[in-house]
């Protein structure tokens, strides 16, 4: 029988070769004495390649301050992730997020662990949508055309409830000045629908609009992104203008801000009360002219509390707070939301849906919607899926599972036509809603059931038409 340690052994390296992660363990010298099948793939290199060779034979394109290996040999401490851009000795470029791990033995370092992630697919993607968005930019300055990239106006935005409308309002004023505006809103609630809007009232219109996701890029990257990058800054760098330049002029909506580093967010500080970028890598500064809409999607307090968001940096952005309400707050926007979105889809589903059924609506009503304005218009996306061709009502069958299982109210009975002369004096909304139905069956009738004409004639937009037709039961055609 075979020793038990030796067995272990083998079976402890087969186990990781079959994992999907780079694994790189090398001794104190910075000798690989393992290299599993992964790292190897990542690398480009045959193992035999690596083994009992020193890191910078490997990897000549390292150095003791840039090679996480290196780095915890050295100080004996743990890199807990670090992306590292390196390029192979057969000239391969690559990128990893590495979690490199101290060895001890009796209190004495014997080596290092890396475990490493490739992303060097990402990464190159993510450089040539930037080097795309910045020669895009360039050739509408060179062509003298609009380089702002904002699609919505306050025009866009739905709703006539009133926190919504107070949200509407604060925006448009802040739309007058380049101050800083924090916009506080759960996911889906139109954080940037609002910063576009901003952007297009403003003096800026015609100059860029940028949005960045601050939690969708490593936060490695983030900087060079941000700033800008020259070339031999690092391994791989080339000159690329950061947001900061690229949105000169204009607007820079960074969304999920409290994702960024402390350090970042440091930077970042500097750069809003100067007005002054550095690329990385560089040696001359310029001046830039960029509105900072910032935004997130939990509570700031909270995110100061953690640590996670700099008291400082919050402050200086939170010169105009916009709070947007979720859904469960505007409930009455619903039925203008649904409608909006159902006259959305039918031209491109090739439909002609005209609403929702009340049993549908008070579906609808009843349902809490986390995922606020967003998860509506997904519902009726997934409705439009579910209807036949030849219906024109989105039923409750038609609804996604979670709606349909979603616990409602006793729906009241419909009433008849009331009497107007028998209702006592306190039945006054009662009064007013018999008024309402009535001068919308005039106005209809006066423009020949021509929706958007009669909505013009009452003052009120078409969507709103649209549900009030539903709720009374009012028929659109003769």
């Amino acid at each position: 029988m075979s020793d038990p340690n030796e067995f272990g052994s083998q079976y402890f390296e087969k186990i990781l070769n079959m994992v999907d992660v780079g694994v790189h363990l090398v001794n104190r010298e910075g000798t690989t004495v393992f290299y599993n099948d992964k790292m190897a793939e990542i690398d480009g290199l045959a193992r035999k390649q690596v083994l009992h060779k020193n890191i910078f034979h490997v990897y000549p394109s390292l150095t003791h301050e840039t090679s996480t290996l290196a780095k915890v040999l050295q100080t004996g401490q743990e890199v807990p992730e670090k992306i590292q851009t390196y390029v192979n000795v057969t000239g391969k470029r690559i990128t990893t997020i590495n979690r490199t791990y101290p060895l001890f033995d009796n209190g004495q370092l014997t080596g290092a662990l890396e475990v490493a992630k490739d992303i060097t697919s990402i990464v190159q993607l993510h450089d040539q949508i930037l080097d795309l968005r910045h020669q895009l930019y360039q050739a509408k300055q060179k062509d003298g055309k609009k380089t702002g990239a904002a699609r919505y106006h306050f025009s866009d935005l739905i709703g006539e409830s009133p926190a919504f409308l107070e949200a509407v309002s604060t925006a448009k004023k802040a739309s007058r000045t380049s101050s800083p505006v924090f916009i506080c809103g759960a996911t889906g609630t139109g954080k940037e629908l609002f910063a576009q809007s901003m952007h297009n009232a403003s003096v800026r219109r015609n100059h860029p609009f940028i949005a960045q996701n601050c939690a969708a890029v490593p936060g490695d990257l983030m900087e060079g992104i941000m700033f800008g990058t020259t070339r031999g800054a690092f391994t791989g760098a080339v000159d690329r203008a950061g947001l900061f330049e690229q949105a000169s002029g204009g607007t820079l909506f960074l969304d999920e801000i409290n994702s960024l580093d402390l350090l970042l967010q440091a930077k970042l500080l500097r750069v809003l009360q100067d007005g002054i970028v550095r690329r990385i890598g560089g040696t001359t500064e310029q001046q830039v002219n960029v509105r900072i809409v910032a935004a997130m999607n939990m509570d700031p307090q909270e995110a100061l509390d953690k640590g996670i968001l700099r008291h400082d940096l919050f402050f200086r952005l939170n010169v105009v707070n916009l709070q947007l309400p979720p859904l469960l707050r505007r409930q009455e926007d619903i039925p203008l939301l649904a409608q909006h979105f159902i006259e959305k889809f039918n031209p491109m589903f090739g439909m002609k849906i005209t609403g929702l059924a009340p049993s549908a609506m008070q579906r609808f009503m009843a349902y809490a919607w986390p995922g606020n304005v967003r998860e509506l218009g997904h519902a009726i996306e997934s409705a439009f899926n579910m209807i036949e061709p030849e219906e024109e009502i989105i039923e409750e069958h038609h609804l996604p599972s979670n709606l349909r299982e979603t616990p409602c109210p006793v729906p009241v009975p419909s009433l008849r036509k009331p009497d107007l002369t028998a209702f006592p004096a306190g039945k006054l909304t009662d009064r007013m809603k018999q008024m309402e139905r009535e001068a919308i069956v005039d106005a209809l009738k006066r423009h020949g059931y021509n929706i958007s004409l009669a909505a013009q004639a009452l003052g009120i937009k078409r969507q709103a038409l649209q549900y009030k037709l539903n709720r009374y039961g009012i028929a659109r055609k003769p």
